[in-house]
């Protein structure tokens, strides 16, 4: 399987990079292929809702969404990978997201995703506004959710070290 993952946290040693990246060793040692992207080392402009692209076409932004334009289509698996910034995904994954338009007529195909998410609090009420963003995401699409870790209850960088999380995030990516 080809495995897009994509990554939100701008802490590039932060709890959930942590679980991105156990997330691909499992998924390696599968031997599923992994590409990964980092959203917050990386220079995506938000759309700007132009439509130039007309959902099929090129941006009028030449950065690094080009990378996805190029590797999400063809992946059979997207993989979502952030941390819960004021209860929503974190503004550099958003980006992405919002540019996934420029492409939308190659990403209406069969596809799964996986979702794994970090976050300070322990209210599991407080998880519902991603959850909700990638299960309508998912719908629009027609993906397949393939499955979920989210980490409540981590905050300051290594706390997620400590917890069952990175082993959930690797046996997630193994058993794909």
């Amino acid at each position: 399987m080809n495995i897009l993952v994509l990554t939100g946290s701008p802490r590039k040693n932060g709890n959930s990079n942590t679980l991105a990246d156990h997330f691909i060793r499992g998924a390696q040692e599968s031997g599923h292929s992994v590409t990964r992207f980092d959203a917050a080392q990386s220079n995506v402009h938000p759309c700007i809702a132009c439509n130039k692209c007309g959902m099929n076409g090129p941006c009028i932004f030449d950065d690094d969404f080009e990378f996805v334009r190029k590797n999400l289509p063809c992946a059979d698996l997207a993989a979502f990978v952030t941390p819960m910034y004021y209860f929503g995904m974190s503004t550099q994954l958003k980006a992405v997201i919002d540019r996934f338009y420029a492409i939308n007529e190659a990403l209406h195909r069969p596809k799964k995703a996986v979702l794994i998410m970090t976050y300070a609090d322990n209210s599991p009420k407080k998880e519902h506004p991603i959850i909700a963003q990638y299960e309508v995401l998912l719908d629009y699409l027609g993906w397949t959710d393939a499955g979920r870790v989210i980490a409540p209850g981590v905050w300051p960088v290594g706390a997620i070290n400590a917890t069952r999380f990175p082993e959930q995030a690797y046996l997630l990516g193994k058993h794909l």
